[in-house]
């Protein structure tokens, strides 16, 4: 592998001793890498959207792959440094036409998402050339995700851990009662900020591994179907942890079945939702 860094090599050398065909093929091994260090994050920030109520935001965030890789390309510059700094700023600009205005989250996020997809429209039909390159992004492909996209979802991965240790509790205090988060000391807008522009950031990877059209799914799903499973808070974190790493695993292995043959994003999303009938099948019987 000479043209995997170090630090990487010996995990994909442990995957492709595992006896499955698909996992001795190189880009299946760094799939599957990258989904064990995307799905985490995509579970722990579920939970805090949900929390928010804010499930529009990562589709929101989602469409600016779009504008972001069109503007990116009208200017020259690598879509895949173009979409994540372009989707900050929307999820920054959401945070603060919330923050600042009496809209509800919903109705913020909603002008945001129309002003975003609109431009990215416009941007395209600019240069109609640039519509067979962008469309990749609606459906995404984890399957051509490079060492060095890797390396930097490592490095994501470890700052979104750090911020979850510093921040978890915080967010949630915020989530149930941002005045009384106030009053304890909480710097709420910090924090509300910060929560935006890691998520913005995750959701970009995301596109990366199931497109525009279900990364609203990869958040909320995992997070929606741990509630059928957890008692607690804590619970309702590792549960959908749990739930979200499970899926994704046996989405991109699935997929990869000759008598299967499907799409990784799609297979990875309809184990989750196996995993959301599953609990609510559960909890219904207990209820009874």
């Amino acid at each position: 592998m000479p043209d995997c860094p170090p630090l990487l090599a010996p995990l994909l050398s442990l995957f492709g001793a595992v006896p499955l065909d698909c996992l001795q093929l190189r880009f299946m091994q760094q799939a599957l890498l990258g989904l064990l260090l995307l799905c985490p994050m995509t579970a722990a920030l579920g939970v805090q959207v949900v929390h928010f109520r804010m499930a529009f935001f990562s589709d929101a965030i989602g469409h600016s792959a779009f504008a972001g890789a069109a503007l990116g390309l009208m200017l020259a510059v690598d879509p895949m440094l173009a979409m994540p700094f372009f989707g900050v700023l929307v999820g920054l600009a959401v945070m603060a036409v919330q923050r600042r205005s009496a809209l509800s989250s919903d109705t913020a996020i909603g002008i945001v998402f129309s002003a975003v997809v609109a431009f990215g429209l416009a941007v395209v039909s600019r240069a109609p050339g640039m519509a067979r390159t962008v469309q990749q992004f609606l459906y995404g492909d984890i399957l051509t995700i490079s060492a060095n996209e890797l390396v930097m979802l490592a490095l994501l991965g470890l700052a979104a851990l750090i911020f979850q240790i510093a921040g978890y509790n915080r967010l949630l205090l915020i989530a149930l009662n941002p005045i009384m988060a106030r009053a304890s000391g909480i710097r709420v807008a910090l924090w509300q900020y910060l929560f935006a522009g890691l998520t913005a950031l995750v959701v970009m990877f995301a596109v990366r591994a199931v497109g525009v059209l279900l990364v609203t799914a990869l958040l909320i799903v995992p997070a929606a179907a741990a509630r059928h499973f957890a008692r607690t808070a804590g619970g309702l974190f590792w549960w959908a942890q749990l739930i979200s790493v499970t899926s994704g695993v046996a989405g991109l292995l699935l997929s990869a079945q000759p008598w299967l043959a499907t799409a990784s994003g799609a297979t990875i999303i309809l184990v989750a939702c196996l995993w959301f009938a599953l609990g609510a099948l559960l909890r219904h019987d207990a209820v009874e």
